[in-house]
C-alpha cells in the first residue's frame, strides 16, 4: 500500500536463495546449506495480485524515477497541509511523521533513496515549510496543550492484545520486578570501574529482556523456544547482576563474558532509570 507498493519498487519477498539452482547457491547459504533470504533480489512489484513468478526484473533506473515523483507528491502535500492549518492556528504548526525505521532500506528497499530526495526537495524546491527537531520547536513555543494519547498499537484489533495473550503474558510480572530493581539499582552511584560495567549490564539485559520481538515471536508460534530462551537468558542475567550488586561480590570473569555476549548500546548510562524528582 501507499509509496512502497508501486509496482516499480523491489520486490521483498522474491529472493535468489528461494530461486536459483541448488548447487550453483548452496556455497553462498552455508552453514547448513538450507535455502533463505540472502538479500538478492532482481525482481519488482510488477502488480499487486500477482504471484512471485509473474514478478518482472527490477529496474533501478525507473525504481529512481518513481522514487522522485513519490518524494515530490510528499513535499507537495505536505506544503498545502501546512499552509491549511497556518490558517487555523495561532502559531506555526508542527507535523510529525513517524515510521519504523527498518521501512526504510528494508521492507522498501529504496527508502533511503525516498528520504535522501525529500530532504533535498525540501531544501531546494520549496519555502513553505523547514525540517526541525521537536526539541527546537518546544524551545521557540514552549508552552504546548498537554494531551494523553489512547493507548494503542498497529497490531491485532488495534491494541495490546498481540503482545499480552495467554502465550506471552507469563513474561511480564518479570519484567515488571526487574525494572523495579533496575530503577533501586539507578539510585545508587558505582563505588568502582567493576560495579559501572555490572550496573550499565544490568541496563543492558533488561533493554533486551523487554524487547516486543520476543512476545510477538511467542504470539506468532514462530520460533517460540528460541524467543522464550532469549526472555529468560536475559533475565536471568538481569538478576545475577542485580543480587551480585547487592551482596557486594561481583563475579568480574562471568560480567566480562556476558558484556561480550550482549554488547548493543556501547555507551550506555544505567543512571537513566532514576526516578525524576
Amino acid at each position: 500500500m501507499g509509496y512502497p507498493g508501486s509496482p516499480e519498487y523491489r520486490e521483498f519477498y522474491k529472493d535468489l536463495g528461494w530461486e536459483a539452482e541448488y548447487e550453483y547457491i548452496k556455497p553462498y547459504i552455508m552453514p547448513n546449506g538450507q535455502r533463505k533470504n540472502t538479500g538478492i533480489k532482481y525482481h519488482k512489484i510488477t502488480g499487486r495480485d500477482l504471484g512471485l513468478a509473474d514478478k518482472e526484473l527490477y529496474d533501478p533506473y525507473w525504481a529512481k524515477q518513481k522514487v522522485a515523483e513519490h518524494a515530490a507528491n510528499f513535499m507537495f502535500n505536505r506544503e498545502r497541509q501546512v499552509e491549511h492549518l497556518q490558517g487555523i492556528m495561532q502559531r506555526p504548526p508542527i507535523i510529525v511523521s513517524p515510521y519504523d525505521a527498518e521501512l526504510f532500506g528494508h521492507w522498501w528497499y529504496e527508502g533511503p533513496w525516498f528520504l535522501d530526495l525529500l530532504f533535498r526537495k525540501t531544501w531546494f524546491d520549496q519555502d513553505v515549510y523547514a525540517m526541525t527537531h521537536l526539541a527546537d520547536y518546544l524551545q521557540t513555543y514552549p508552552t504546548q496543550q498537554v494531551s494523553r494519547p489512547a493507548q494503542s498499537s498497529w497490531g491485532y484489533k488495534g491494541f495490546h492484545e498481540y503482545w499480552l495473550n495467554h502465550t506471552n503474558s507469563w513474561i511480564y510480572p518479570h519484567l515488571h520486578k526487574a525494572t523495579e530493581r533496575m530503577i533501586s539499582l539507578a539510585c545508587r552511584e558505582a563505588l568502582n570501574e567493576l560495579e559501572l560495567r555490572a550496573l550499565n549490564q544490568a541496563a543492558r539485559e533488561l533493554l533486551l529482556a523487554q524487547s516486543s520481538d520476543w512476545a510477538f515471536i511467542i504470539s506468532s508460534g514462530t520460533m517460540v523456544p528460541y524467543a522464550v530462551r532469549r526472555t529468560k537468558s536475559h533475565l536471568m542475567r538481569f538478576n545475577k547482576i542485580y543480587e551480585d550488586i547487592k551482596v557486594g561480590k561481583i563475579d568480574a570473569g562471568w560480567l566480562q563474558k556476558v558484556e561480550t555476549l550482549d554488547n548493543i548500546f556501547p555507551n550506555i548510562n544505567y543512571r537513566v532509570y532514576r526516578p525524576v524528582m
